[in-house]
């Protein structure tokens, strides 16, 4: 049996993070557990690019913009988008969701998928740090 499997060395590459400013009190938490994630390995923070963008629904676009530059070696997208009693939630992650997937099949680049999608405030909080780690790592 053949085995494919990469290796977690961010050494020499260059990264971009688009983060949503909505939500700020997850997303910069995800933000910071990305950055230790890529300087822990190997990555110097000269090398990695933040950009903000106002929620998670406008991060496609920057993500494929980007990844058309080949400037950057990869891409992370991080947001929270959190359920409320309307049905914005579903349109948003939805569409947040297939945007990243097909700016990354469009350009060629990877393009990592680190938007919180949760049911409520609890539940995000825990995946930025908390019960369940920081999914920005």
């Amino acid at each position: 049996m053949k085995k494919l499997e990469g290796e977690l060395q961010a050494e020499g590459l260059k990264f971009a993070i688009i983060v949503s400013r909505f939500n700020d009190f997850i997303t910069s938490k995800l933000l910071d557990g990305a950055v230790d994630a890529l300087v822990r390995h190997g990555s110097s923070e000269k090398n990695i690019d933040v950009i903000k963008v106002p929620g998670a629904f406008e991060i496609p676009l920057i993500a494929k913009i980007v990844a058309e530059k080949k400037s950057h070696d990869a891409v992370i997208c991080l947001g929270t988008v959190i359920r409320g009693a309307t049905p914005h939630f579903d349109y948003v992650a939805g569409e947040a969701a297939k945007g990243i997937a097909t700016a990354s099949m469009e350009t060629g680049t990877p393009i990592a998928f680190g938007v919180i999608t949760s049911d409520n405030i609890e539940q995000a909080v825990e995946r930025a740090g908390s019960k369940s780690g920081n999914k920005g790592w």
